[in-house]
């Protein structure tokens, strides 16, 4: 399969998205566990803190997972995760370990069911999107190889010498916000050819397609 051009919401885009309208219209796909087997962003920190270390930090992370069971906030325990690991690391540097951690995680993450429907789609020309909760600098790599032609994901925030500053640019991408900002890049009346999702927080975008698949994805690498 052809890879396409990558685009990230509130990036600098690599090139454009294609003017053309493809034939099968806009099919959008959660990331984590619906395209994976399981969460991308914590096997990511596990796998570039080393165990010693991940460990040390899910210590440091009980209060806010404490706090967790009081506001269900799922981006604060999110932000929370981001100023224990990744606070101050350059930009550079987390993109290029991003990259490495796709080259090596992605035969271990990737659905051969989900990745054999996502290239279904792409040969009837649809337009595909990933919509993540995930941080979409680590997703990137993951999007660019299987040719995606937009990324929407939670975006982290970077201070004036471009390292993590522990905090995200706008909301945990997540329940009604994956369709507001697919409404930003197509439109207030997008309406999606397909979706696929696996939890609660892919339940309004799912709403806005014509094919729902909830769980469809089984397989395991």
């Amino acid at each position: 399969m052809a890879r396409r051009n990558l685009r990230r919401i509130g990036a600098s885009p690599i090139e454009s998205l294609n003017e053309h309208i493809e034939d099968a219209g806009v099919v959008a796909f959660d990331f984590d566990g619906t395209l994976t087997v399981r969460d991308s962003f914590t096997a990511f920190l596990k796998w570039r803190a080393g165990p010693a270390r991940y460990n040390r930090g899910l210590v440091k992370l009980i209060p806010a997972a404490i706090s967790y069971l009081g506001h269900r906030n799922r981006g604060r325990i999110k932000a929370a995760a981001v100023r224990e690991y990744l606070t101050g690391v350059p930009r550079e540097q987390l993109e290029a370990e991003a990259r490495q951690f796709a080259e090596i995680m992605a035969p271990r993450l990737l659905r051969p069911d989900a990745v054999r429907t996502w290239r279904r789609w792409d040969q009837r020309r649809a337009k595909l999107v990933i919509v993540t909760a995930s941080p979409d600098i680590v997703v990137a790599p993951f999007a660019r190889g299987l040719g995606a032609d937009l990324l929407i994901g939670t975006e982290l925030a970077f201070d004036e010498h471009d390292r993590v500053a522990g905090g995200f640019v706008g909301a945990n991408c997540r329940g009604p916000e994956k369709v507001r900002r697919l409404q930003a890049v197509f439109g207030p009346d997008i309406h999606l050819a397909a979706a696929y999702g696996d939890t609660s927080g892919d339940r309004e975008m799912l709403a806005i397609a014509d094919e729902a698949g909830y769980q469809v994805f089984k397989e395991k690498p």
